[in-house]
């Protein structure tokens, strides 16, 4: 993926491009053995100091606010209060702090809103140990990281479907249905009525010249919308 929704600061403008100056950030998940985990993994990263951590998004925000670090690392499944909302309102009142947010949630719907709502990363939880570093120097670069099982997803949901007009709700549709999920489990999900879910697989389907729900599968396979 290309760093296109945030630019890179220059050299020196805040010390980020200095390879010899710390990465700062900040730490904010919800689950202290998980908190502690991923201190352990970026006090051992090369030019990343965790200058603070917090495990609720009322503290991530005061300690953004504080230490206004380059980085912050943002979990997006706390249990009270909105992380999008929350996420979007500290980039506002620290600009210059790019976020990278941690989830369990691989919908490119979902990952699109964490963008809109001004992350510059996304990384799978289950994927942390192996990407998260990456994605915290990309981001102190104004760089963009998706979680590859998330990406090609994303980059299909950015095309509207792959060129075959499906609007971003009919993407998200048609990725769940390809998982196997019942209208039921969708509507849920999605916060929508089960009538309007058949509504999208129905123009899904006649949109697609698909059939079956086979049909569908194999569709979102071969467009990357859910991994073999």
């Amino acid at each position: 993926m290309s760093g296109h929704l945030h630019l890179a600061y220059p050299a020196g403008a805040d010390g980020s491009s200095d390879r010899a100056t710390p990465i700062t950030v900040v730490l904010a998940d919800d689950h202290a053995v998980v908190r502690r985990n991923l201190r352990g993994l970026l006090d051992g990263a090369p030019r990343v100091r965790v200058v603070a951590e917090a495990s609720d998004l009322a503290m991530a925000t005061r300690e953004v606010q504080a230490h206004l670090p380059r980085v912050l690392v943002l979990d997006l499944g706390f249990h009270h209060g909105s992380s999008l909302a929350a996420l979007s309102h500290m980039r506002t009142q620290a600009p210059r702090t790019e976020v990278v947010v941690l989830t369990m949630e691989e919908s490119p719907l979902f990952a699109q809103q964490a963008f809109d709502a001004g992350a510059v990363g996304f990384v799978l939880k289950d994927r942390a140990d192996s990407e998260l570093v990456d994605a915290i120097h990309r981001a102190a670069r104004g760089e963009e990281y998706v979680s590859p099982r998330v990406a090609h997803g994303l980059d299909v949901l950015r095309r509207g479907g792959g060129g075959d007009e499906l609007s971003p709700r009919e993407v998200e549709v048609l990725r769940l249905i390809a998982l196997g999920h019942t209208s039921a489990e969708i509507a849920a999900r999605l916060q929508l009525s089960r009538r309007t879910v058949e509504t999208h697989r129905a123009r899904i389907l006649r949109k697609l010249g698909c059939r079956t729900r086979a049909d569908l599968v194999q569709f979102a396979l071969r467009r990357g919308l859910v991994g073999y």
